[in-house]
C-alpha cells in the first residue's frame, strides 16, 4: 500500500509542509485562538499523542490498573491547555469539530448502575479553537464544520474522568467520519501534529480489541484471540507502518473488531507521532484489551 504522508515532512524549514502543487503550507496552528499567543510561542513543551481503550462505560467508577494508569499519566504529563480527541462513539457523516463552550455529560447507554447516570464531567470546551481548526482545514480541501451543540460521550469523559479528575482542562471533540478508514485518520493526526507542541494533548479514544460478542462480563479469563492480535498490531506499529495501516490483512480480523470505529482512533493518534510506547497492557471483560499508548 502507498506509504501517507507523514506528520513531519521532510522540508527546508520545519515548521512548513508543501503541498501536491509545491506551494509553501504553514502548519495547523492553535495560536490563534488564544487571547495571549506568547504564552504558546515561548513554550518548550511538546505533549505526546495518547491512544486509550476506554472499554465499557464502567471504567469511569472503576479503580484498577487501567485506571490507575490514566491516573499517573494526568500526574506525570504537563497541565494541557487543551485536549483534542477523537471519539470511537462520534461517527457522523462529514468530519466535524465539536465548538459548544459547555458540553454535556452524555450518558450514552443503557443497562448500567444508577451510579454511572449521576456522574457529571462539567469540562469546558474551546469554541475558539475549535473554529481555527475548522478554519484551517477547511482551507486546505478538509470538508468539515462545527457543531455548536455537541455532547461529550463516555469514549470522552469516562477516561478523563481519571486523567483529569478535576475536569479543569478544556475539550476539544472531533468526529469520526464514517468513510474514513485508517490511512484517512492517520493523515487527519498528521495534519493536526503541530499542536503537540502549544501544550495541546491530542487523544484517540476506542478499543485496541474491541468485540462485544464474545464479552463476558467482569471475567477473569482472556481471549487469546485478541490477545494476539493486539501483540502483532503493537509490533507493526513499532516497526512497520504500513503493515499496521493495511490491519486488516490479519487473519480473521472481524473476530476482533467485527467493526472498525474503535481502532480507527489508533491511527489518528499515531499520525501525529509514529514513534510508539506502551504506557499500560491489559484485558476486561474477557475480550476487551485496556491497552494505552503514547505516541512521540
Amino acid at each position: 500500500m502507498k506509504y501517507p504522508k507523514r506528520a513531519t515532512p521532510k522540508v527546508s524549514k520545519p515548521s512548513h509542509q508543501r503541498d501536491d502543487n509545491h506551494n509553501v503550507q504553514t502548519p495547523i496552528t492553535a495560536a490563534a485562538a488564544w487571547e495571549n499567543t506568547s504564552d504558546v510561542a515561548a513554550s518548550t513543551s511538546k505533549l505526546p499523542a495518547l491512544f486509550i481503550s476506554h472499554g465499557a462505560p464502567t471504567l469511569a467508577i472503576e479503580q484498577s490498573a487501567t485506571t490507575s494508569a490514566l491516573a499517573r499519566i494526568g500526574q506525570n504529563l504537563p497541565k494541557p491547555r487543551a485536549i483534542v480527541i477523537m471519539s470511537a462513539h462520534w461517527q457522523s457523516a462529514k468530519l466535524e469539530i465539536s465548538s459548544n463552550p459547555q458540553p454535556k455529560t452524555w450518558h450514552d447507554f443503557s443497562g448500567f448502575s444508577t451510579e454511572l447516570y449521576d456522574i457529571q464531567y462539567p469540562a469546558a470546551g474551546q469554541p475558539a479553537l475549535a473554529e481555527t481548526l475548522d478554519q484551517q482545514l477547511t482551507a486546505r480541501g478538509i470538508t468539515c464544520s462545527v457543531n455548536p451543540v455537541r455532547a461529550c460521550d463516555h469514549g470522552v469523559w469516562a477516561p478523563l474522568r481519571h486523567l483529569y479528575p478535576e475536569a479543569d482542562v478544556p475539550i476539544v471533540q472531533i468526529s469520526l467520519p464514517q468513510h474514513y478508514d485508517s490511512v484517512a485518520c492517520y493523515q487527519l493526526g498528521a495534519q493536526l501534529a503541530h499542536l503537540r507542541d502549544e501544550q495541546i494533548l491530542v487523544i484517540g479514544s476506542g478499543n485496541i480489541t474491541h468485540n462485544l460478542q464474545v464479552l463476558r462480563w467482569e471475567a477473569d479469563s482472556i481471549d487469546q484471540a485478541a490477545k494476539t492480535f493486539k501483540q502483532w498490531l503493537l509490533q507493526q506499529l513499532k516497526i512497520d507502518i504500513p503493515a499496521a495501516l493495511d490491519w486488516q490483512q490479519y487473519p480473521d480480523y472481524k473476530d476482533i473488531h467485527p467493526s472498525d470505529e474503535h481502532l480507527l482512533p489508533l491511527f489518528f493518534a499515531l499520525g501525529t507521532g509514529q514513534r510508539v510506547s506502551v504506557v499500560h497492557q491489559s484485558m476486561a471483560h474477557h475480550s476487551l484489551g485496556m491497552d494505552i499508548y503514547r505516541f512521540d
